[in-house]
């Protein structure tokens, strides 16, 4: 973990309550998808951890919603701003496990962290199964992001009020996948209870969880695991899913 001053190059509304922010500065501190920044602002005492999108050797890309003072005052951040920021924070993805025909499962703001994942699958795998969650049509963001990458995704877009794509959850999506090798997923608990019923391997998941430090030092974000608790923030935030205890 390093702390530095980033360059906002960008920050604009991308969907509903959606927005995209580009950081220019050091990421030598990033080595795998699925890790994630702790960004402090003006005014508040805690720091809003915020999950890496993507990155080059220059600049962070992060997805964020507004749904709180926190990210209602990034969103009004300008280009040309300055951002003190904790980056090399967290346990990404493991790549190693997703086999020839991975499936990456996302809701909502959890899709963010997918999109280099998927980036860093391409070359090495024949097809790369995503479903992506939303609530409506007016919330899908980074489709043809996602598209673009490569003719080896196979995405799958679902709406709850069906208002764009699949009617229903991610889940719903399962039904139109032939095969899968290995999942990776990240958003609400409720997503995970629901792909933990029905998924046929095993997997990762990359937990959203409110955190304190956001580098362990508290014990405010744990997770019940068969080897004891975990920090979301420090072993996190990606556990597998034979490690977690499943409660009611």
């Amino acid at each position: 973990m390093k702390k530095f001053i980033y360059k906002i190059k960008e920050n604009i509304n991308i969907a509903k309550n959606t927005y995209k922010m580009v950081l220019l500065g050091d990421t030598s501190d990033i080595g795998k998808p699925g890790q994630f920044i702790n960004i402090k602002l003006q005014n508040k005492y805690l720091r809003r951890p915020i999950s890496i999108c993507d990155y080059d050797k220059t600049s962070i890309t992060i997805l964020y919603k507004v749904v709180g003072e926190g990210t209602k005052i990034m969103s009004k951040l300008s280009t040309g701003e300055e951002l003190d920021v904790l980056v090399g924070l967290g346990n990404g993805f493991d790549v190693s496990y997703a086999g020839s025909k991975p499936l990456l499962i996302g809701g909502g703001i959890g899709i963010a962290p997918l999109y280099n994942l998927a980036k860093e699958l391409v070359e090495s795998c024949e097809v790369i199964n995503i479903i992506l969650g939303y609530n409506s049509k007016d919330e899908v963001y980074y489709e043809e992001e996602f598209l673009n990458l490569s003719s080896k995704i196979n995405l799958h877009i679902v709406t709850v009020d069906g208002s764009y794509g699949k009617k229903g959850f991610v889940t719903d999506a399962f039904a139109d996948i032939d095969l899968y090798s290995y999942f990776y997923t990240c958003g609400p608990m409720a997503m995970f209870r629901a792909i933990n019923d029905i998924a046929d391997t095993d997997g990762q998941l990359s937990f959203e969880e409110r955190m304190g430090c956001g580098f362990g030092a508290c014990m405010g974000c744990s997770c019940k695991t068969i080897t004891g608790n975990k920090r979301i923030c420090k072993e996190g935030p990606v556990l597998f899913r034979g490690e977690i205890i499943w409660e009611n």
